[in-house]
């Protein structure tokens, strides 16, 4: 059996589009507005008409994309919009069909592309996990079994009974995903849908996925503008730009090829409107964060620093920042408190740089969790907004001379302390002998 799940062999894609002519070639009714237009159609009506006709434009979204995925492999596809991703995806999917060249795909295919494709809206919940799962190749009696899973990871028990029509764009996607996730597929292909979700089930999502690929060995085509969780999941990733492929190598490479090709060289979290777990009291809130770097990874041993960006929605006198690391599973590392100063005005807004120096983080994936607020542990504290789960980011092993990376046991835990300091000890043997029989020994 072959160990190639998808083959794309000079992939492309053609659009027509039409246009009509205005005058000035602005619209369709000319530069002049919709009054205007009724004017000249009548005055002149066969010029209007010669006017109005329709022009086809060629438009291709892909041009003689090839590359190979193994099987097992996850690897992202990542570009600026409309670089042509979802394109691609649709044809892999089987949606739509290519204008020229080929796909080979090994193994049955599960595919989430759109906020509740396969769903029907007048449906319950309940009758569109039987729907989607048929659609996707479920058998009623596999989607029977795995039915109270599907449900539990949607976490949308209390609405299973609700026609869809009423759900929100996070819930669809919560049950969209959960069915597709629970299909097994030999291939999982999924889009920028997740950005819908709240940042709890994107982490949930993401571990599956994880799952999926590395436990269960399935392939998984992954595009995504989530940078981070690009370089968590895939080790390869593929840049579209204009509808050709730029770069197919590892994803480090990759999204900074992508980066240069957007002209971006920083991590950018916008956080204003994501839902709060702990409501602080509000006077001062979190607008965004920022490394000031195209890749968010860091060196041992280098000095951690981040643009934190805020608002005063009440006058404070003073504020302090907190942070605290988590690993990609939730546990804490560690937690650090600044010193307060002197705060902000109602209606101001401001950056700060908020730095750690060196901390000792072992090589591995970790996020953080923000906090503004007063006081500290311990005087007590007062906090004004909290955001958790945001700035994904990486510890790099150090590379030695032959170009190899340290490897990192999770098993040796996420901190690096201090070396060993360790000297022979004078004083008796193991063998409890004393120091003045050691000739003995030694005749």
């Amino acid at each position: 059996m072959s160990d190639i799940a998808i083959t794309v062999k000079d992939l492309s894609k053609r659009y027509s589009i039409g246009h009509l002519n205005g005058a000035g070639g602005s619209s369709q009714y000319g530069s002049s507005g919709l009054r205007h237009a009724i004017e000249d159609a009548l005055r002149n009506p066969l010029a209007w008409w010669k006017r109005g006709k329709m022009k086809n434009e060629e438009f291709w979204a892909l041009r003689n994309i090839s590359f190979e995925v193994k099987a097992g492999e996850v690897v992202a596809v990542i570009g600026r919009n409309g670089a042509g991703k979802s394109t691609l995806l649709k044809i892999l999917s089987r949606i739509t069909e290519p204008t020229t060249g080929r796909i080979e795909i090994t193994g049955r295919i599960a595919s989430l592309l759109e906020v509740g494709t396969g769903f029907h809206a007048e449906l319950t919940g309940r009758e569109n996990i039987f729907l989607n799962g048929a659609i996707l190749g479920m058998t009623r009696a596999e989607i029977k079994r795995k039915f109270d899973e599907i449900v539990a990871f949607s976490e949308i028990e209390k609405f299973l009974d609700t026609p869809v029509k009423r759900y929100s764009s996070g819930m669809y996607v919560r049950l969209a995903f959960s069915v597709a996730a629970h299909l097994e597929p030999d291939i999982l292909i999924v889009d920028e849908v997740l950005a819908v979700g709240d940042t709890a089930f994107q982490k949930k999502c993401l571990g599956k996925m994880e799952e999926v690929s590395k436990k269960r060995g399935r392939t998984v085509l992954f595009v995504s503008h989530n940078i981070p969780a690009v370089l968590q999941l895939t080790t390869r990733a593929v840049v579209l730009d204009k509808g050709s492929v730029i770069f197919n190598g590892p994803t480090e490479k990759a999204v900074e090829r992508y980066a240069g090709a957007v002209g971006d060289s920083t991590v950018f979290f916008p956080v204003e409107n994501l839902p709060r777990k702990y409501q602080g009291t509000g006077a001062v809130s979190f607008l965004s964060f920022r490394f000031d770097r195209a890749l968010p990874i860091f060196s041992p041993g280098e000095h951690f620093h981040f643009i934190a960006k805020v608002r005063a929605r009440e006058h404070a006198p003073c504020i302090r920042f907190s942070m605290t690391i988590f690993t990609p599973e939730g546990t804490p590392v560690g937690t650090c408190f600044g010193a307060e100063q002197s705060g902000l005005r109602r209606g101001e807004e401001m950056e700060f740089e908020i730095s750690i120096p060196r901390p000792p983080l072992a090589p591995g994936h970790y996020c953080c969790g923000v906090s503004v607020g007063k006081g500290d542990h311990r005087v007590g504290m007062v906090d004004f907004d909290t955001i958790l789960d945001t700035m994904a980011f990486e510890v790099r092993g150090e590379e030695g001379d032959g170009g190899t990376v340290a490897e990192w046991s999770r098993g040796w835990g996420s901190v690096v302390f201090p070396a060993l300091k360790y000297r022979p000890v004078l004083g008796p043997s193991l063998f409890g002998i004393e120091e003045d029989d050691s000739e003995i020994l030694a005749a």
